[in-house]
C-alpha cells in the first residue's frame, strides 16, 4: 500500500436520509468505500484514532446509528436487520455500490446480516468485540451468563428512569472498563457523555438490547439460508476474545481471527495502532472484489 498522501485529512459531517431516518455521518477521504458501525457507548466519534490513516486510502463513511448521536431518534428499528437496511440505504445515497463493512459491538451484528443478504454490496467484513445472538462458539465466554448490564438495559423503561441524571458516570465506567483502566481523549469522552445524556437518548441506546431476541432470530433464519461469503476478519481483545471468530467459524468460507493483547473492549480508542496494523493488509489484500456482482 502507497504511503498517505497527507495528515489530517478534513472529516465532513452530513446528514443523510436513510431507510427513513436521517442519520448523522461523518465522511473523509477518497477511494473504495469503507463503512464503519460503531457501538455501545459510541458514537462516530470512535473511530476518530483510525479515520485520518484510513482516508489515505479510502472513502471513510462513520454514521452515528438511529438513536445514537445526532442521528434520529427512531421510536423502533434497533434490531439489526434494520439497523442493515440502515447500512445499505446510506451506501445509496452516497454513490457506492460496495464497501468494506467494519463492526464493533452492537455494529457487528448489522454488519454481518449486511454480508450475508446482500453479500455484493460487502468487499470485505470485520468484526470486533461482539457476539451473534445465539450461534454456537460462545459457550465459555457465557458460562457464567451475559454481562450485568445486558438485564439492566434490556427490561423496558427501567434503565433510562434509574439513570437519566447520573449519565455521565455511568458512562465514565464503561470507558473506563473498555480500556483497562486507561480511559479515553477528554473530547471524545465528552462527546460520548453528550450522545447519552437525556431519557430519550438513553431509551434508543437501550433499545438496541431490548432488540436483542429479534436480531438473534434474523441472525439464525439468515445461516440457515446460506454461509457468509466474503472475506471476513475477526477481531477481539478483552472480554469477547476468540468467542466471535468461533461463532464464525462454523458458517464462513473465508475467515481469518486476530486476538489483540492487553487491550480493552473499545479497540479503537485503546489500541489504535494495533487495529490499523491488521487493518490495512486486509483491506489492502482483495481490491477486485469492488467488481462482485
Amino acid at each position: 500500500m502507497p504511503a498517505p498522501h497527507s495528515r489530517h485529512r478534513p472529516v465532513e459531517l452530513r446528514r443523510i436520509t436513510a431507510n427513513g431516518v436521517e442519520l448523522n455521518v461523518a465522511v473523509a477521504g477518497d477511494g473504495p468505500a469503507v463503512l464503519l458501525l460503531h457501538g455501545f457507548p459510541h458514537t462516530w466519534q470512535l473511530w476518530t484514532p483510525v479515520m485520518d490513516e484510513l482516508a489515505g486510502h479510502y472513502r471513510v463513511i462513520a454514521p452515528d446509528l438511529r438513536g445514537a448521536g445526532l442521528s434520529t431518534r427512531a421510536d423502533g428499528g434497533y434490531d439489526a436487520g434494520t439497523l442493515a437496511a440502515d447500512a445499505e440505504a446510506l451506501l445509496d445515497a452516497l454513490g457506492e455500490s460496495s464497501a468494506a463493512v467494519i463492526g464493533i459491538d452492537a455494529g457487528a451484528p448489522p454488519a454481518f446480516l449486511l454480508a450475508m443478504r446482500r453479500p455484493g454490496r460487502v468487499r470485505q467484513l470485520v468484526l470486533m468485540e461482539s457476539l451473534l445472538g445465539g450461534l454456537p462458539g460462545a459457550e465459555e465466554f457465557l458460562a457464567h451468563g451475559a454481562p450485568w448490564w445486558f438485564g439492566f438495559h434490556r427490561e423496558p423503561g427501567l434503565a433510562e428512569s434509574v439513570l437519566t441524571g447520573n449519565e455521565a458516570r455511568y458512562i465514565d465506567w464503561f470507558l473506563t472498563e473498555g480500556t483497562l483502566g486507561q480511559g479515553v481523549a477528554p473530547d471524545v469522552r465528552d462527546a460520548f457523555v453528550r450522545a447519552y445524556t437525556g431519557t430519550e437518548t438513553l431509551r434508543c441506546a437501550f433499545s438496541y438490547y431490548r432488540s436483542l431476541p429479534a436480531s438473534a432470530r434474523q441472525i439464525q433464519e439468515a445461516v440457515l439460508a446460506g454461509r457468509l461469503t466474503v472475506p471476513v476478519m475477526a477481531i477481539g481483545s478483552h472480554p469477547v476474545g476468540r468467542a466471535l471468530e468461533q461463532q464464525l467459524r462454523p458458517v464462513a468460507d473465508d475467515l481469518v481471527g486476530h486476538l489483540v493483547e492487553d487491550c480493552g473492549h473499545i479497540i479503537p480508542l485503546h489500541r489504535p495502532q494495533a487495529l490499523l496494523g491488521l487493518l490495512e493488509p486486509f483491506l489492502a489484500a482483495t481490491p477486485g472484489l469492488a467488481e462482485r456482482p
